[in-house]
């Protein structure tokens, strides 16, 4: 009965630091997801941002390929 008894609490040891550790890992994952969700938005007002200023650029500013003069070893 003693030897059933130590299994028994060995095994319930042995599930509680597994589940410590996955709790654990839970928030570390989390925290991760947090993190790149956050750079994901930066990254994505970044990506707007020069979008805007993309279209902002005025035609005229950009010479066309046929008023661009050719390279000198042409």
């Amino acid at each position: 009965m003693s030897e059933n008894f130590n299994k028994i609490t060995t095994s319930l040891a042995e599930l509680e630091a597994k589940i410590a550790f996955q709790d654990h890992t839970i928030e570390e994952l989390n925290q991760a997801l947090i993190a790149q969700q956050f750079m994901l938005e930066k990254l994505q007002y970044q990506v707007r941002h020069l979008a805007e200023k993309l279209h902002s650029v005025q035609p005229g500013n950009v010479a066309s390929r046929a008023e661009e003069t050719p390279p000198p070893h042409y």
